[in-house]
């Protein structure tokens, strides 16, 4: 029985400044059909009062726990092992950082820093590996749908070049992490087999979530999707819709089948 949603935002629910069509409304279906969901969003160059703000602007009003994010497990797992952070993360996001200067250890964090990835910043971070810091990584995507409608590179790369100077392997925080999946799910007390994953990156998104053991995970053909995305990744997503009313359709049908089948049981 489907009994949770997880939903990306960017590419999913909005590009850049804009609602795609339709989103606002899918999502108060899901409300309406009583369903849990968590927005589960690897964009690590906006703060959560940000985002939110952003949504509502849009007409979508989220509270928020029901936004997850890397920066904010970053936080969280700086104060659990008492960690104090060198931040290549762009500006914007910093200060979701704040007081936690007096860290015992220090860990490199970063994210999608923008233009402020130059090889200073970048050669800083690596030497606070080599020096014995610990290496987060906000996220790992290729690459994210830019406001000009193009892709351009994410984060990955960047983590992927400290990882092969430094000789460390990263502790990655965002999708497709499986702990950043099973963390949103346990905040609305579901298994993970009874939960659906929707989103535009088939590696991230998809395959990442299925890793995880969601019990589905559908792809849209909005965002950073491209033709053949489907069958570049394993595992293969559950379904592939148009968007997410459609991921909606799919949903609510998917449940109503379930229904059916039980009661006539």
């Amino acid at each position: 029985m489907i009994r949770a949603v997880l939903l990306d935002l960017l590419g999913v629910v909005y590009d850049g400044d804009a609602q795609i069509a339709g989103a606002a409304e899918a999502i108060g279906r899901l409300r309406e059909a009583g369903l849990p969901f968590r927005f589960v969003s690897n964009t690590t160059r906006s703060p959560r009062s940000a985002i939110l703000a952003q949504l509502a602007a849009m007409g979508i009003e989220v509270a928020e726990e029901e936004l997850l994010t890397p920066a904010r497990a970053a936080v969280e797992w700086l104060r659990k092992h008492d960690r104090q952070p060198h931040l290549l993360v762009h500006p914007d996001l910093e200060v979701e950082f704040s007081g936690l200067e007096g860290g015992s250890r220090r860990a490199v964090v970063i994210g999608d820093a923008g233009e402020a990835f130059d090889y200073a910043s970048l050669n800083r971070a690596f030497r606070e590996l080599v020096a014995g810091a610990d290496f987060v990584a906000l996220a790992v995507n290729r690459t994210f749908k830019d406001a000009d409608g193009q892709l351009s590179l994410d984060a990955g790369a960047f983590v992927a070049a400290l990882e092969f100077a430094s000789g460390r392997t990263p502790l990655v925080l965002g999708k497709p992490s499986p702990d950043f999946f099973l963390s949103a799910l346990a905040g609305l007390n579901c298994p993970a087999t009874d939960s659906v994953m929707v989103g535009d990156d088939a590696e991230s998104d998809v395959a990442g979530a299925l890793r995880a053991g969601l019990g589905a995970a559908l792809l849209v053909r909005t965002g950073k999707y491209r033709p053949k995305d489907e069958a570049r990744f394993n595992p293969a997503p559950t379904a592939v819709v148009d968007d997410l009313a459609g991921a909606t359709d799919w949903i609510l049908k998917a449940r109503r089948a379930e229904t059916d089948s039980g009661d006539a049981l």
